[in-house]
């Protein structure tokens, strides 16, 4: 009698998708390290919808001298991969918590399948995206218009992604994007024009095309940001934790 069941098909994994709007970098990065390093194997993967504060971020070999002239906008050292971006209003930002090993999936699949998720989701709104060889991310013509930036720890990923929607691109001429002095940067409204889609649809359809790329099926149940969701309780907690005394 043969088995309907593949033997070698990755065991099924709980996810959960958190929308947490608006937050900081650095506290949810650290809760996200938190969790990683806390979570096992029957630990849930997480999808975190988000748009950061204005932010420039330095991946782990980031070199300083890619950041040209900050101003104002705070700079954060982080432990993802990659050089120099920034983060901002108008900017989907989606980070993967997989276990990989769980998956089957390896680095370089997960790279290419958030990839092709953005080059879907551009493409439903007639926009063709394509990558460069030697230079993660998703490009329109010679334009980066989404970038990415993983850490593996323990087999599981977290950062991720970043996809401009409607945002300010200003503060990307005071970096070297990514490393690469002008390199130039666009967002889908520059794209699209009057016909650019809302940032809530943009991310509907962003989510549905990396469940399907990344084969976590449909069945992901959504959430919106809470006190009881476990990356905006982490969010609180460690501000509250970091908090600096009232002078009043």
């Amino acid at each position: 009698m043969n088995s309907t069941v593949d033997d070698h098909a990755p065991a099924a994994s709980p996810l959960r998708v958190e929308d947490l709007g608006l937050v900081s970098y650095t506290p949810l990065w650290h809760a996200m390290q938190r969790y990683t390093d806390q979570r096992h194997g029957d630990s849930s993967d997480y999808l975190l919808l988000l748009q950061h504060e204005p932010v420039y971020t330095l991946g782990q070999a980031g070199k300083p001298e890619h950041i040209l002239c900050p101003g104002e906008i705070p700079v954060v050292q982080s432990d993802r991969g990659g050089q120099v971006t920034y983060h901002g209003p108008g900017q989907l930002v989606v980070y993967p918590l997989l276990d990989l090993q769980r998956l089957q999936l390896g680095v370089r699949e997960l790279v290419t399948r958030l990839e092709t998720a953005i080059i879907n989701t551009l493409a439903e709104f007639d926009v063709r995206g394509h990558r460069r060889e030697g230079m993660p991310g998703v490009y329109v013509a010679d334009r980066k218009i989404a970038a990415l930036g993983l850490r593996i720890r323990k087999a599981c990923s977290y950062h991720g992604l970043a996809f401009n929607v409607a945002m300010d691109t200003e503060p990307f001429s005071r970096i070297n994007p990514c490393g690469y002095a002008n390199l130039e940067v666009t967002d889908l409204q520059r794209c699209c024009g009057s016909r650019c889609p809302s940032t809530q649809a943009v991310q509907a359809t962003l989510l549905g095309m990396l469940l399907q790329d990344l084969g976590l099926g449909v069945a992901a149940e959504a959430t919106q940001s809470d006190h009881g969701n476990v990356f905006s309780k982490s969010i609180i907690d460690y501000s509250r934790a970091n908090a600096k005394p009232s002078l009043a």
